[in-house]
């Protein structure tokens, strides 16, 4: 604490509560938490007259029990509809006479409140989303609209063919963990949610202990703490505490583990001990082959060498898969590929869309791909183009300020700590070709698999008994 507490200056120190501590990074972030365990990060940008606040809160789909799936989603949909204090109307008006962006999502790992606005609206937008966060009333037409909305989407998806390959694969490989339920639920669940369901989520998770905002832009940390102090250090909420979930661990819990150590490789014990093959008839033209490796969380050893592993087959139009299946094969109108960074264990997905003739053909030269990379490590050549593109696309990624908000708060989230904005390129240049290739061996045997298209097509290419 005395340590952390050095680098402010005595003006800053003045005006920080009685137990909070800061830290700096590289770039400039530095670190709060107010009494009430609410988490600030603050990134001074005075470059553009704009500020970006991000709020993180452990309360995303992975907090849902499986009979309520879809639950944070209308919670993230109904937030905005009205306050003890203000209507859905009033709301609307006060962003929209500002200009200011506001956005509330959910997803596996957090909820996300996102705010952007001038420096001379900030103080009035962050207040808003004070009463928003601490005294939503999510009324009961707004609910009404919002599921019937939601079930429209969740029909939609079911006759997208790339939707459903994803799906049926994350239900596959995480039969018995929120990462595999439909972000928007099912129809049976999202008709039998109620206003009283919504309020007993927000209360029992919309805590300032389970917060972390980030703000980054025009504003610097003696203000922005005075602001966060004024709407939020009297947060009190409900008294009801989290319920451990089968999900993720909480921030809490994350962050108490040394953020700077990324742990040994482990089996994700999260994920279903076989790969199966899961189908789903659909009449047309093209198929979809999607197939699924299970890897580790962000905070494992292996993360960077996998990030590397991704960017060289599926980072962009001279990556691997694209040239080979799609330029010199022409078997793919659409190949890529997914490794979402997740707090709990995280898949390897790559998949293309072919002609319905082309399926098995494209399915096992799929498959050899991933094999290859099992086979022998990456030139390197090969190597240095995947970290160059990568850095790049990392570079890129944190040029605005909602960005550079989003990237602490996230870290922060994951329980990564925000000095892992500068540890990130480090460990990406520290992969070597032989560590690139024990991941691939670790992680890159038989895959889950999953195919949406014509029956024939399929039955051809089957490989594995149907799921």
């Amino acid at each position: 604490m005395a340590q952390s507490r050095k680098i402010l200056t005595s003006a800053q120190e003045a005006v920080l509560p009685s137990k909070a501590s800061a830290l700096q990074c590289q770039l400039q972030c530095q670190r709060v938490v107010l009494d009430n365990g609410l988490v600030l990060l603050v990134t001074e940008n005075p470059v553009a007259d704009i500020v970006a606040a991000r709020f993180f809160i452990d309360a995303g789909s992975g907090r849902e029990r499986r009979e309520q799936a879809g639950l944070s989603h209308l919670v993230a949909s109904v937030l905005t509809k009205g306050t003890q204090s203000a209507t859905a109307k009033a709301i609307a008006a006060e962003v929209e006479s500002t200009g200011a962006n506001l956005g509330v999502e959910s997803t596996p790992d957090y909820f996300l409140l996102s705010l952007k606005t001038v420096t001379s609206d900030f103080a009035a937008m962050l207040k808003l989303a004070a009463q928003i966060l601490q005294t939503p009333t999510f009324p009961e037409a707004e609910l009404v609209l919002e599921q019937k909305l939601t079930l429209q989407a969740i029909r939609a998806r079911q006759e997208q063919p790339m939707a459903i390959a994803l799906q049926q694969l994350r239900l596959a490989m995480y039969p018995d963990h929120p990462y595999g339920q439909p972000s928007l639920g099912s129809s049976e669940s999202v008709t039998s949610l109620a206003q009283a369901d919504l309020g007993r989520f927000h209360a029992q998770y919309f805590r300032p202990e389970s917060t972390i905002l980030s703000i980054a832009g025009n504003l610097a940390l003696e203000d922005a703490l005075a602001l966060v102090t004024e709407h939020f250090l009297p947060w009190r909420p409900a008294f009801l505490p989290p319920q451990a979930q089968p999900s993720a661990p909480s921030q809490s819990q994350s962050q108490s583990q040394s953020p700077s150590q990324p742990s040994t490789s482990s089996t994700p014990s999260a994920i279903a001990p076989s790969p199966t093959c899961t189908d789903t008839v659909q009449d047309n033209q093209q198929s979809i082959v999607m197939l699924g490796y299970p890897t580790a969380s962000v905070r494992d050893a292996d993360h960077a060498a996998l990030k590397v592993l991704f960017t060289y087959l599926c980072g962009g139009l001279s990556s691997r898969l694209f040239t080979e299946l799609r330029e010199k094969r022409g078997l793919a109108y659409e190949v890529s590929g997914l490794y979402p960074t997740r707090r709990d264990p995280s898949h390897f997905l790559v998949y293309l869309g072919t002609a319905a003739e082309n399926t098995a053909i494209a399915q096992t030269l799929l498959q050899a791909e991933m094999q290859r990379l099992a086979a022998q490590p990456l030139s390197d050549p090969e190597l240095n183009a995947a970290k160059t593109k990568l850095l790049g696309q990392y570079a890129l990624g944190k040029q605005t300020n909602h960005q550079i908000a989003h990237a602490f708060g996230w870290y922060e989230a994951l329980g990564l700590g925000i000095d892992y904005e500068r540890r990130f390129p480090e460990l990406i240049q520290a992969v070597t070709a032989e560590q690139a290739h024990q991941a691939a061996q670790r992680y890159f045997g038989q895959p889950f698999i999953s195919r949406v298209g014509p029956e024939a097509a399929l039955r051809l290419s089957q490989t594995y008994p149907q799921a």
